[in-house]
């Protein structure tokens, strides 16, 4: 099976506008993508976009942006954009987010994310057929909407997805599905939801250290920050590590995030944050593809190194 291997951008510390000498080194050492996100630091449009114009051997993606934050208008617009920009590179991915990002940072109702997400995805796709819209989708209306540019080469669309109905929702409507916070294990059962012949991307987080015990700190404290979401708790246990994490979730909810920290398993740790040297990363992420991810994206967390040390010591082997 045939594979790409990406980067998460942009990197912390490094202003938007001096990351032209990084995506020539990316693309350099072998990297093939760049693929932005959308939570609290830059909006996903803008790092691809400067990417675009900076190196043309990247290809470049978006995982996720939330159908929420945006109107469906403005959603298709900037679709509609990168593609012009970077015709055949751009990949989009769209998704629910959680409801912290959506109500507490941007004061959107979270409201069946499921419906929501499959009435975007819908509309977007219209949208860049170029069809006229003028429609009342169960979530949103739209009335008498058409791109005015129109879109030579649709952009493949994924779906941020965690469980069941989304994936299916993926395969089905879709061109596949972008995957968070899973063991190279997991890939196989998430894959089949999405079924055969279509794509599986994954962000897949990195901490480049033999330090076991620094990284196992480290992504405790990721661990608790991000599966204590409920979207990510109901992820995890359909994977199976409902009883391993639970303890975890009843002090979390207890207030108690020290012990929260404390009582996440070794064996999940090293199951959903890859870590070691650079060679024993390399095998990690290759057991991911070997699962079927076939666009591993790498978040890589710079524990005691130089990030440009470790995007050098996790290019992909040649």
């Amino acid at each position: 099976m045939s594979f790409r291997y990406g980067l998460t951008i942009p990197f912390d510390g490094v202003p938007l506008a001096e990351h032209k000498e990084w995506f020539h080194r990316i693309a350099d050492l072998g990297y093939t993508d760049v693929w932005s996100a959308e939570v609290d630091g830059t909006d996903g449009f803008t790092p691809l976009a400067l990417a675009a114009a900076w190196e043309p051997r990247l290809q470049l993606g978006v995982a996720v942006t939330p159908v929420f934050t945006r109107g469906a208008g403005l959603m298709a617009m900037s679709i509609a954009s990168m593609a012009e920009a970077a015709p055949g590179r751009f990949t989009m991915g769209m998704g629910a987010s959680s409801k912290p990002v959506v109500e507490k940072w941007n004061g959107i109702t979270y409201d069946q994310p499921y419906a929501r997400v499959r009435d975007v995805l819908r509309f977007v796709n219209s949208a860049l057929a170029g069809e006229k819209i003028d429609e009342v989708f169960p979530t949103f209306e739209v009335h008498g909407f058409k791109l005015s540019r129109p879109v030579a080469q649709k952009p493949p669309i994924l779906l941020g997805a965690l469980r069941p109905g989304m994936l299916r929702l993926a395969g089905r409507e879709a061109d596949g599905a972008i995957l968070n916070w899973l063991g190279a294990k997991d890939v196989a059962q998430c894959a089949a939801e999405v079924g055969e012949g279509k794509t599986i991307a994954a962000r897949l987080f990195v901490i480049p250290t033999e330090d076991a015990d620094t990284a196992r700190f480290v992504a405790r404290r990721m661990i608790s920050s991000y599966l204590t979401v409920n979207a990510y708790a109901e992820f995890q246990k359909w994977l199976g590590r409902g009883e391993a994490l639970q303890p975890m979730w009843d002090a979390w909810a207890a207030g108690d995030r020290k012990k929260a920290n404390e009582v996440i398993p070794d064996s999940v740790v090293d199951e959903l944050i890859i870590h070691g040297s650079y060679d024993q990363c390399r095998d990690h992420i290759q057991a991911y593809i070997d699962g079927g991810v076939q666009i591993p994206t790498l978040a890589i967390i710079p524990v005691g190194v130089d990030m440009k040390d470790a995007i050098e010591g996790l290019a992909p082997r040649r």
